[in-house]
């Protein structure tokens, strides 16, 4: 159940970071430009957190995904 939770949290600051992504295409700003800056502790962390939510997610991917794990689903 706990890594139900942490698979959760990570797979929503995944969507962040590309939302973030997506932002700094279309206007040249981050989420940190917004909240103060590149150099605020909360913009550090919230960019360290979804960080390391793509590390977890690279590493647990295989086994969460049904997609993955089966080889009858396409």
């Amino acid at each position: 159940m706990y890594m139900k939770y942490l698979h959760m949290v990570t797979f929503l600051l995944l969507v962040v970071g590309g939302l973030n992504w997506l932002l700094f295409a279309l206007t040249g700003k981050d989420i940190g430009s917004f909240i103060g800056g590149m150099d605020s502790m909360l913009a550090r962390a919230i960019y360290l957190l979804v960080g390391l939510s793509a590390i977890f997610e690279i590493i647990t991917h295989k086994k969460n995904c049904r997609q993955c794990s089966d080889p009858t689903v396409m």
